[in-house]
């Protein structure tokens, strides 16, 4: 393609790399400094307030303008050339904006977090180097740079997760992410290769494009992108399946979710950066990129998966106790919705939640960083043995912390999706368009929009119940440790300054004019591949008016349950309960069916190398020592000894005749008389 770009192109290409190269140089510099330097912290939060500034001029330049490729050729195998370059289109200028502006709070806010962290310089070296592989990746046009971005994505987040390497936990969760993923890089991997078998390229555009991928057809009065391409049926099912394991692995949807709420072992301010627009939000924007891949058939799998995914884990968050594995459950449940929304043809949608949830999600972790760090506190000064994630320890923290009360007051509204916050416009979008999707098919298919439904509610209840036990009430600690020391506040300006930020931009002015029509987003328009007009239907109506009015109710309920001193009207002995308490058993599971029998195999195959391998080695080796022993004895005493025979016959030989050579005539004389004389004898006997 043609690399001689107008200039204003130019610019934004070089700013692009400028700010996918900041946090490298950072991560850099870093590494160089003493560990415990606090310079680190501001080096990596400069750094990521040029990229956020950066992204946004590439952005505004963008947006709703034009697209810009740009490649060089990277290397050549035989006659295939493999480019290098980077895409910007509206899908890549916003995930490059959003990392950015969600990882500043999270960097200047891990000035304070982290700042009595002995080894604080390599937390930002880490945390720097995370955010560079996460920008890289959303701006690259190779599928082979995606895949090397991706693992370095999947890389850096096993360095923080496992940052506090001296906690056991903490190792064996990292170590859990880290193999979980690869299981989802195999599958994307694979999808990688039948791909470029086919088409015999990497680059996406010439992929999704040129190669006839992508056509347009009528679907529910929607243009949506379907493939037309030549590649067979087979080869397209184990591809999509490849496609579907990398994001399931990477956004935590069933069955590869299980490593996300181990994942909270990291500093808080870690999960939320990967719980917010990085890590997690990689599979959902791989599925934006390869989109026109699926088929009706494949998209119906997905929207199946994503809504299973999202009301188990929202059935999971309603009982458990650990602050951040709850908002673990809650990412996993929104990464569902995003899921479904990808299924149902809510492209637009499912992106638009992405960034939504972003914001909210951030807010909500650190926030409970904030209440954790105070918990902590407490721990340390009165030298309690207590769990400073468990919400039943708490409450009665919002007059302590007001400011951490009100921020998570609103980031719990928008995760809601309660109207005049950014969640309203987002997920109500999901669920029209799922029940929209709905329409025409067979009643089966009304089990998505209805489960989906149902998990709105069940967010609304876990939600309440969260910030009741947390906020409300009293502080339940003082029952077990009447004269404790507290000192709660919601610290510094590096708290406080992140929470306002993300605050605000959970609200409604930052997507929309319209409070409460998600078609009036400027982001929904800006990522809607549909060009048709769109009619309003029922469902714009009854679907908002029943999720905010049942989910009010659910909080009224939540909250006069939860407010009490006591609660007692859900046992917590019951079946149900103790399937969502036990996170619906699924580690037991794969404990009992995949690690225990691969680990007795591993022993099985430990012993057999052991016992029969080593063992065979080690009768081969005692057998050729025995051999060699016999050889040497047979060469010092048979082959030896013959030689020193034969030596010793021809000197007794030698010797012998030396004696008839000693110049003596009658000697020689005898001697000829004696051979005549054995001459005679011979000649009589022959």
């Amino acid at each position: 393609m043609n690399n001689l770009l107008p200039y204003q192109d130019s610019i934004l290409i070089t700013c692009t790399i400028a700010a996918v190269a900041l946090p490298l140089l950072a991560a850099l510099v870093n590494f160089c400094l003493p560990v415990k330097s606090k310079v680190a912290g501001w080096v990596s939060a400069l750094a990521i307030l040029g990229s956020c500034v950066l992204a946004a001029k590439v952005f505004a330049g963008i947006w709703n303008n034009h697209d810009i490729h740009t490649q060089q050729v990277w290397f050549t195998i035989g006659s295939t050339k493999v480019f290098a370059g980077i895409l910007l289109n509206n899908l890549s200028v916003l995930l490059l904006l959003l990392v950015s502006v969600i990882a500043l709070p999270v960097h200047i806010y891990s000035t304070a977090y982290m700042k009595h962290d002995d080894r604080y310089s390599r937390y930002f070296t880490y945390l720097s180097f995370f955010c560079f592989s996460m920008l890289a990746l959303v701006v690259v046009d190779s599928l082979v740079l995606f895949y090397a971005f991706w693992e370095l994505v999947g890389f850096s987040s096993y360095l923080l997760i496992g940052f506090w390497f001296t906690r056991d936990k903490a190792v064996q969760a990292n170590k859990k992410a880290f193999i979980i993923n690869r299981i989802g890089d195999i599958g994307l991997l694979s999808a990688i290769i039948i791909l470029f078998t086919q088409y015999h390229t990497f680059d996406i555009v010439t992929l999704f494009a040129e190669k006839g991928l992508i056509s347009q057809s009528v679907v529910n009065n929607d243009l949506w992108i379907a493939p037309t391409g030549t590649l067979p049926v087979i080869w397209q099912y184990i591809a999509c399946a490849g496609i579907f394991m990398a994001v399931a692995a990477k956004s935590a949807q069933f069955p590869l979710h299980t490593w996300l709420p181990d994942a909270m072992e990291g500093p808080t301010s870690v999960s939320a950066l990967i719980h917010a627009a990085t890590m997690v939000a990689a599979g959902v924007f791989l599925l934006g990129r390869v989109y026109p891949m699926f088929t009706q058939t494949e998209l119906t799998a997905l929207a199946c998966i994503g809504c299973f995914t999202a009301f188990m884990a929202a059935t999971i968050a309603l009982t458990q106790n650990d602050l951040k594995r709850i908002l673990a459950y809650s990412t996993i449940s929104q990464l569902g919705f995003m899921i479904l929304a990808m299924g149902v043809g809510a492209y637009s949608s499912s992106l638009f939640h992405l960034a939504t949830h972003a914001f909210f999600k951030c807010l909500l972790f650190l926030v409970a960083g904030i209440v954790i760090h105070q918990m902590q506190h407490i721990k340390d000064d009165n030298n309690l043995d207590i769990d400073p994630q468990d919400i039943s320890l708490m409450g009665g923290l919002r007059k302590r912390l007001p400011l951490t009360f009100i921020t998570a007051v609103i980031a719990g509204l928008a995760l809601i999706g309660l109207p005049l916050t950014s969640g309203y416009l987002s997920k109500d979008g999901i669920l029209i368009q799922a029940f929209e999707w709905s329409d025409g098919k067979s009643i089966w298919f009304k089990i998505i929009p209805l489960t989906a439904l149902l998990t709105s509610w069940l967010t609304a209840f876990y939600v309440v119940r969260l910030i009741v036990k947390v906020f409300f009430g009293e502080f339940r600690l003082l029952n077990i440790v009447p004269n404790i020391k507290e000192h709660i506040t919601d610290g510094g300006w590096q708290y406080k300054l992140p929470l306002i930020l993300l605050a605000v931009c959970c609200l409604f002015p930052l997507f929309s004019i319209n409070p409460l029509s998600y078609e009036h987003a400027w982001l929904f328009n800006g990522l809607n591949i549909s060009r048709l007009t769109k009619f309003e239907s029922i469902y714009n109506l009854i679907i908002p008016v029943a999720v905010n009015v049942v989910s009010l109710g659910v909080m009224f309920f939540a909250f006069t349950i939860y407010s009490k001193p006591k609660t007692a009207l859900f046992p917590q002995t019951g079946l149900f309960y103790q399937l969502s308490y036990n996170q619906w058993y699924f580690d037991a599971i794969y404990n009992r069916i995949i690690i225990k029998p691969i680990l007795l195999l591993c022993r099985a195959c430990f012993r057999f190398d052991r016992r029969i391998i080593d063992g065979f080695i080690h009768l081969l080796a005692h057998t050729s020592g025995y051999i060699a022993k016999l050889a040497m004895w047979t060469d010092r005493n048979i082959v030896d000894g013959f030689l020193h025979l034969m030596a010793s016959i021809v000197q007794s030989i030698g010797n012998f005749a030396r004696k008839f050579q000693n110049g003596k005539v009658q000697y020689y004389l005898f001697s000829m008389l004696l051979i005549v004389l054995a001459l005679f004898i011979l000649k009589i006997l022959i």
